[in-house]
């Protein structure tokens, strides 16, 4: 993973660190755990290309509905308004 200085949004020191992103593709949701540069003073997560490509790819399966290879974690619901 390419590692930055300095935290682009405020300046501050960064950590890396495993972090879980949650990602959305039509109306499915998944969530991954992937490693990040965190910045420790305003919590900006920093992820490498590789990560970023990961993330499309996810997105992409979830709205085509590819999920065949995903674990379900459960069920989700809407409350109407």
């Amino acid at each position: 993973m390419q590692r930055f200085g300095k935290c682009p949004v405020c300046g501050g020191d960064l950590s890396e660190k495993d972090v879980e992103k949650l990602l959305r593709g039509g109306v499915n949701l998944a969530t991954v755990k992937v490693r990040a540069d965190v910045c420790l003073r305003c919590g900006e997560r920093l992820y490498s290309r590789a990560t970023i490509s990961r993330f499309e790819q996810i997105r992409a399966k979830l709205a085509n509905q590819e999920v065949d290879e995903f674990h379900p974690l459960g069920r989700s619901f809407q409350i109407p308004a």
